[in-house]
Formats: structure tokens, C-alpha cells, sequence
């Protein structure tokens, strides 16, 4: 394993992307809570300042920096503004990410070059910007890239979604392996939860007007699967649960988190349709 556990938060400095809402919130809370400050940054400025400030009412010590993870620059900004105001970063959470539901063959180039910029680029960004100074600093630190079981699993209707978390989860155990190859002292954990009470289904608020689709009815296997996505979501975990699970997962360095462990038999199946070599059966999704 890498580094040494982090059992002692308190004072640690901790940037929190897709903070505004979310599973980002609950993570921004519960490092506040852990008497941590926190770089609370997302794309929404509204909710971001929202966040802020309830966060600060809280006596929370957290600032918050609008960034737009899918810009390089911003993600430069981020770490600078971190680093001028605390001094360092112990905890990183790649969590910012939007969802993608339709056929493939449906998705437009639009929507391809959007989930991927952010969900990829975001944590590619990351990735060269903060881990060179978190290395540098030579104290323990640990990073949280957010994945999904979309990254264990595969199914219909969400193949851009998919792909990019299947992608994250790869990337983590890649770093986990980098760190260790360089005795590294700092950690890695890749978060994939089931479902999750947040706004992920609300993503087109934040799409660019650039990448916007015109209108266009739904097709039918589209109304489908978002019927099913929304009555799942709205019952979901509450990211404050899935939050201390993040947390227990970093004091124990481990690099997978799985949130729902109801999802295992599912994870199962598919890695012995892969040891067998035979095609795949369509996954029982647990509510």
C-alpha cells in the first residue's frame, strides 16, 4: 500500500469539485465536520455561493472558487487560489461529473464531446495539476476520484456515462499502482456508488449553449430509462451516507469504495462473463 493511513483530518485542506450539490456536498460537509478547510468549487455559481455560505454559517472554514472543471485553466486557477489561501492540499475529491442517457447510436457528437470533457478532462486536468504539488509536499494526502457502478457494470442506455466511468475507475487503479511504484504518500479511492439522491438527471442546466442539442422529442427507449433513472434517484442513498463511507474508505486506504453492496451480484456476473468468454446478460439493477 501506499503512504500511511490518514486518521487525522482536523486542519487537513481539502478541494471538493462539484461541490455545490450532490454527493460534492456531502463530502464539502462531512470534511467540514471533520473541522477540515475546504475549497469548495463547481461550475454553478448560484449554488456554489449558496453552499458557501450556509457551509460558513455552519462555522464551517471553506471558500469557494467557480470552476468549470472541463477548462484546464480553471482547474490551474483552482490549485492557485488553494494553495494562496491554505497553504496546501491533503484531500483531493475529482467529483464533478454529469450523466448521459440514451441509445448510442441516438447520442449526438454534442453530447460525447460534453461527458467526456468534463468527466474525463476533469479528472485528467486534476491529475496534472494537483497531484505534482501533492507529491511535492511530502505529507500524506489522499485522492478521491468519483466513478459509479456504471463504471463496474455495463447495461443499455447510458454507454456515454458508462464509458467515462469505466475509464475513472481504470485511471485509479493505474495511480494506485504509479504511487506505488515511487513509495508515494499519497493515496488513491475510487468512489463508485449505485444510486444516490442528487440532481445528476438536472445536467442540461450546466451544458454549454455550444454543445446544446435542438429540440427534439424523446425517443421512446429515452422516456423509458428516464422513468426508471428518476424514480431510482429520487430513492436513493443520501449523499451524506455515502460521504462517511468515502471517509472510512480513506482512513483505511482502500481503492474501492462500493456504497451498495446489493450491486455485488451484478459486478459478479460480469466479470465471469469475461472469465468465460461468454456474452453478456442484461444486469439486475437492485432499487
Amino acid at each position: 500500500m501506499t503512504g500511511e493511513r490518514m486518521r487525522e483530518f482536523k486542519n487537513k485542506v481539502a478541494v471538493v469539485t462539484g461541490a455545490a450539490s450532490g454527493i460534492g456536498r456531502g463530502l464539502a460537509e462531512r470534511c467540514a465536520q471533520e473541522g477540515m478547510k475546504v475549497v469548495l468549487a463547481d461550475v454553478e455559481k448560484d449554488a456554489l455561493a449558496g453552499a458557501e455560505q450556509e457551509l460558513k454559517a455552519k462555522g464551517a472554514d471553506v471558500f469557494a472558487v467557480v470552476t468549470d472543471v472541463s477548462k484546464f485553466h480553471d482547474v490551474e486557477a483552482l490549485a492557485q487560489e488553494t494553495l494562496s489561501a491554505y497553504g496546501a492540499v491533503h484531500l483531493l475529491f475529482n467529483n464533478a461529473g454529469i450523466g448521459s442517457g440514451n441509445l448510442l447510436w441516438e447520442n449526438t457528437l454534442a453530447d460525447w464531446q460534453w461527458v467526456i470533457s468534463v468527466n474525463l478532462g476533469g479528472l485528467i486536468y486534476a491529475i496534472r495539476v494537483f497531484i505534482p504539488l501533492m507529491l511535492a509536499q511530502r505529507t500524506e494526502g489522499h485522492i478521491v476520484n468519483t466513478a459509479s457502478m456504471a463504471g463496474l457494470t455495463s447495461g443499455p442506455g447510458t454507454g456515454i456515462y458508462s464509458a467515462t466511468k469505466h475509464a475513472i475507475v481504470s485511471i485509479s487503479e493505474t495511480l494506485y499502482h504509479d504511487f506505488s511504484l515511487v513509495h508515494a504518500e499519497v493515496g488513491v479511492s475510487v468512489l463508485c456508488p449505485g444510486w444516490v439522491n442528487t440532481r445528476i438527471l438536472e445536467q442540461e442546466r450546466n451544458r454549454p449553449a455550444k454543445l446544446r442539442n435542438p429540440p427534439r422529442p424523446p425517443s421512446q427507449g429515452q422516456q423509458e430509462l428516464e422513468r426508471m433513472m428518476w424514480q431510482q434517484v429520487k430513492e436513493g442513498m443520501p449523499p451524506e451516507q455515502a460521504a462517511a463511507k468515502v471517509f472510512q474508505a480513506i482512513q483505511e486506504k482502500r481503492l474501492y469504495i462500493i456504497t451498495h453492496p446489493e450491486w455485488k451480484g451484478a459486478i459478479r456476473q460480469r466479470m465471469e462473463d469475461i472469465l468465460n468468454e461468454r456474452n453478456p446478460v442484461l444486469p439486475q439493477m437492485p432499487a
